[in-house]
């Protein structure tokens, strides 16, 4: 069976650099060419060798060829390129932040009107897909939730787009708690709100992706926190991510719907 074909979308960003060295070290998998925002040349260098390197999405898929297409720009880019890759019947994984409820909507329409399919994964953390499980299996036991998530100083949304998928998860079937002070000293200190949740984000220098949610009831807290120490811990989560879009038509939300958890 031939390898299956990859462009990357974002290949000179962090997690576009750490996809090509994925990517390249897996036999059943090429990585046929990659994009970026401003022009470093026509070629990237890669431990397999050269591969087009170009601002042009159209031409460089129309030059390519390739099964998948893995996007790691961000939300608004992202759906740009997705309704170019679908149009030619290419497969996509998604690892951009903060879609909204109506972008994947639209990307559920790309698939099925086109035929593929879509992974969007808000992490590609196994730790960070297993606290998700346990802080959705805790919700119907405490009133009151916090999410507390932190990244680095250039991450240019908030709150994280896993921070997203955690909110919705836990509160799409309940109304938690929220205290509502009768003060508030300072604007906006209890953090943004959903269904009672209320979610914090933190940006600075050396941090890399933290999330951790706060479970309250009467003379209790439970603590779930998963942190991401060094990007190589996503590359097995997206390797797997690449090799099962291509067997399932149709949008796919989240890791934990890829491994079957």
């Amino acid at each position: 069976m031939a390898p299956l074909k990859v462009v990357i979308s974002g290949v000179t960003g962090k997690m576009g650099v750490e996809t090509v060295g994925a990517v390249s070290r897996e036999e059943d998998l090429t990585l046929v060419g990659g994009t970026c925002a401003h022009d470093r040349g026509g070629a990237l260098t890669t431990p397999t060798g050269d591969v087009p390197l170009s601002t042009d999405l159209d031409s460089l898929l129309e030059q390519t060829r390739p099964d998948v297409l893995v996007d790691f720009t961000n939300a608004s880019v992202a759906m740009e390129a997705a309704s170019k890759a679908a149009a030619r019947s290419i497969h996509i994984v998604m690892g951009a932040s903060g879609f909204s409820e109506d972008q994947l909507k639209q990307l559920d329409a790309m698939a099925n009107d086109n035929g593929v399919g879509i992974i969007v994964a808000p992490n590609f953390a196994l730790g960070a897909i297993v606290l998700k499980k346990l802080a959705e299996q805790a919700a119907p036991y405490f009133e009151y939730v916090d999410i507390i998530e932190s990244h680095h100083e250039a991450k240019i949304d908030s709150p994280s787009g896993f921070a997203l998928a955690l909110i919705r998860s836990l509160g799409g079937n309940k109304q938690f708690t929220r205290n509502q002070p009768e003060t508030e000293n300072l604007a906006n200190t209890r953090g943004g709100e959903h269904n009672g949740i209320s979610v914090h984000s933190i940006r600075m220098p050396g941090k890399s992706a933290h999330h951790e949610v706060i479970f309250g009831a009467a003379g209790q807290t439970l603590s779930l926190r998963h942190d991401t120490l060094g990007r190589d811990c996503y590359m097995p989560g997206v390797v797997r991510c690449i090799r099962d879009v291509v067997t399932r038509p149709g949008l796919v939300i989240g890791l934990e719907n890829v491994l079957g958890l």
